[in-house]
């Protein structure tokens, strides 16, 4: 069977199976794309020139192996291969931290393109923080984008930032790049110029409806209380203070936008345009915030 043939085949499977996807892929095909190269021990992006070469009995055993533990078991194609793509960037993942996933990366990594938060920032933006950092993606594609910042990454798990530092060193960025522990920004002092972050949002109907997928991802890391906004109203609240006079606070609430806007009906905010539309982030400054505390 050609490798193209095979892969084409093992989408059926994860498609029949019923799989969900979200984890790094969108689609059975990429889904299957992705375990059939790492069973061959190929880069994700050498499908094309080997597309047709024929695969050996004991090369489709190994396969097998691998797209029957992703259907049987249901976990992300991330946590069995250990490692996700953001933004094209490589990161080491496994089950102690959540498959990063943000459109903020999107954002970061954009340059001077349509969508960039360079026309938000300013060239004295020197200070980054990024909030429940997770396994450390975006602050290593915040330090990758500005060569000229200095990035906080905290989160509230040991776990998490183990595999952040796992990141950080894989990409040389440890004199650039402080992992912190911190429950939200209470460890922290700033003042930023830039906050980036991807709290903890599924509200609670959503969390019991969640495929079988997120499950193995710390829950910790995804519920946000009744409406999702538990721990946003934390971060508004005390951002202004870590914030410095030109500081921008960059928030990633999903599929949340009635609840958050249902929360903060006051709060003078921007949308920012993602590959997923203009309601997934938000950008509000330390004026805003200041504005709607008093």
């Amino acid at each position: 069977m050609k490798l193209i043939d095979c892969i084409t085949a093992q989408a059926a499977r994860l498609k029949q199976a019923g799989v969900s996807f979200g984890h790094g892929t969108t689609n059975a095909f990429d889904e299957a794309a992705w375990l059939v190269l790492w069973a061959l021990g190929m880069p994700i992006d050498e499908l094309e020139p080997h597309a047709k070469r024929e695969l050996t009995d004991a090369e489709l055993a190994k396969i097998d192996v691998v797209i029957t533990e992703r259907i049987e078991t249901r976990r992300p194609a991330a946590y069995i291969t250990k490692e996700a793509w953001l933004q094209n960037v490589p990161f080491y993942v496994d089950e102690r931290a959540i498959v990063p996933r943000s459109f903020i990366a999107e954002l970061l990594a954009d340059g001077e393109g349509e969508g960039t938060l360079d026309a938000w920032l300013s060239d004295r933006t020197q200070r980054v923080l990024d909030l429940c950092t997770g396994n450390g993606s975006l602050a290593v594609i915040a330090a990758m984008a500005y060569p000229e910042v200095t990035v906080d990454a905290a989160d509230i798990s040991d776990d998490a930032l183990a595999i952040a530092k796992i990141n950080v060193d894989r990409h040389k960025l440890a004199k650039r790049i402080q992992l912190i522990k911190s429950d939200l920004l209470d460890d922290l002092k700033g003042p930023y110029d830039l906050i980036v972050c991807n709290p903890p949002y599924v509200n609670a109907q959503s969390m019991r409806e969640l495929p079988k997928e997120y499950l193995h991802e710390p829950q910790l890391a995804l519920a946000g209380g009744d409406d999702g906004m538990d721990l946003v109203r934390r971060i508004l609240k005390d951002a202004p203070s870590r914030m410095s006079d030109i500081g921008v606070l960059v928030l990633e609430i999903g599929n949340e936008r009635a609840h958050f806007e249902h929360a903060f009906r006051k709060l003078e905010v921007a949308w920012l345009e993602t590959s997923a539309g203009s309601d997934e982030v938000l950008l509000v400054t330390r004026d805003a915030l200041q504005r709607w505390l008093r």
